[in-house]
């Protein structure tokens, strides 16, 4: 079967649940479900999805989880903000707002992934940089994390982090 042919068969076997989805707010996970139908893992997303909306038409998404979150995947760790935006395309998410990733001391929003399937990897962008990790890092739907690494987020743990001062760290939760 043709390439074609096969996009095709995977925007008719999609098409169901993409109707409901599109018209708002979706059951728990099904945000998870709709990854793999656009060739991304499931993992890409916690488990804590409370509704999401989908435009098939234009690939525009809106994730919204019960809350922010942390989450390891192996040895990088990320943060998940309430909401969850960009565009979904076969094998791409564009325009991404939501995600960060801790590289060294800082941290860096996500603005795109690219799937390479033929590498089994995937490509992390954040601005001009980007970095490839193992698709079988995301293949099971990770738990969410209210608190793991909260301590190394902002100037504080940037400053915890060098040794510059002693910081007091007082967080607020949303």
């Amino acid at each position: 079967m043709s390439p074609l042919a096969l996009l095709f068969v995977a925007a008719a076997v999609a098409a169901a649940p993409l109707a409901s989805a599109a018209s708002g707010a979706a059951p728990n996970g099904a945000a998870n479900d709709l990854l793999p139908k656009y060739g991304l893992p499931k993992g890409l997303i916690p488990d804590s999805v409370s509704s999401y909306t989908f435009d098939e038409t234009t690939g525009d998404f809106e994730i919204h989880l019960a809350g922010t979150c942390y989450v390891w995947f192996g040895d990088h760790l990320v943060y998940y903000e309430k909401n969850i935006r960009g565009c979904l395309s076969p094998g791409k998410i564009t325009g991404l707002s939501g995600i960060q990733a801790k590289k060294l001391f800082l941290w860096v929003s996500v603005s795109g992934m690219v799937a390479h399937p033929k590498d089994g990897t995937l490509e992390f962008q954040a601005g001009f940089i980007s970095e490839e990790l193992s698709a079988s890092l995301f293949d099971e739907v990770p738990s969410c994390g209210a608190s793991a690494g909260a301590q190394l987020r902002g100037v504080a743990g940037v400053i915890r982090e060098l040794d510059l001062l002693p910081v007091a760290e007082v967080w607020a939760y949303r």
